[in-house]
């Protein structure tokens, strides 16, 4: 069974309305836990992650916001017809796909820097990938702009661009969880007393270490798929874009609930 761009959109649609139903009861669980064990004395949480949160919340629930807007405007116009059909808000939507995804990075990379005592040096490689990857789907949104502005899908001459934009991203992600998982393993409790101010319970590093790398792996993939349809232009590359946008909302998140339930230890939640 083929489909076209009309339907993938559509399709896209939906499933962004239940990943982003699913990633807005994470985002209230992960909220109330970070309180919760404020009010308890547990531990308090990490400022700056709790602004990013917030912060990549929002960006998921605008472009959210958007793709409904569209969806009730084009339905109720010209039907399922051109639905995929770029506009101006449909463009501010693939910007936010980008913003959400650079959010989400900065979040991992905030905790890499933490965990390597704070040393600039180690995100600088990562910053500038991250940085890259914005650029490019910037700059290929407004090379549309001028080429076609109604093409449902990136021309072909912008397609090497749009890769960057994509597989930047991706290549930060592993690396930064790949430096994240490692940096656990070597400050493990027998060498925890030589690193002042970070706290590793007994037992907790493999645990910490799992959380990290299976919230990678669910980025890992969907970015994967992503790249990889957007690289042949497929038409399911609308579904995947916007079931991306509420995954790089997701994964952060769900290192948080396992943090704060106690199910791993990190310098930070």
């Amino acid at each position: 069974m083929t489909i076209n761009n009309d339907m993938a959109a559509l399709v896209g649609f939906a499933c962004e309305a239940f990943f982003y139903g699913f990633y807005t009861i994470l985002f209230i669980v992960s909220i109330y836990l970070m309180n919760f064990n404020r009010s308890q004395g547990r531990s308090s949480p990490n400022r700056i992650i709790f602004i990013a949160s917030i912060l990549l919340f929002m960006c998921c629930s605008t472009h959210f916001g958007l793709e409904f807007g569209h969806f009730y405007t084009a339905l109720s116009t010209r039907g399922v017809g051109g639905y995929a059909d770029e506009t101006r808000v449909l463009m501010g939507a693939d910007m936010l796909i980008a913003v959400t995804d650079f959010t989400g990075e900065l979040i991992l990379i905030y905790r890499c820097w933490l965990l390597w005592s704070k040393n600039y040096w180690i995100i600088i490689l990562p910053c500038l990938t991250s940085l890259g990857g914005l650029a490019s789907v910037s700059g290929v949104i407004r090379l549309l702009q001028e080429i076609d502005p109604t093409s449902p899908q990136a021309p072909k001459s912008l397609v090497p661009l749009g890769l960057a934009g994509f597989t930047l991203p991706l290549c930060t992600n592993v690396f930064v969880t790949s430096l994240i998982a490692g940096r656990i393993w070597y400050i493990s409790p027998r060498k925890a007393h030589d690193m002042p101010g970070v706290n590793f319970p007994i037992g907790r590093g493999r645990a910490a270490i799992d959380i990290v790398v299976e919230s990678g792996a669910l980025y890992l993939a969907v970015q994967l798929i992503l790249v990889i349809l957007f690289a042949i232009q497929h038409p399911a590359q609308g579904i995947a874009c916007v079931i991306a946008v509420q995954i790089y909302g997701i994964a952060p998140s769900l290192i948080v609930i396992r943090v704060a339930l106690g199910l791993s230890s990190s310098p930070s939640s």
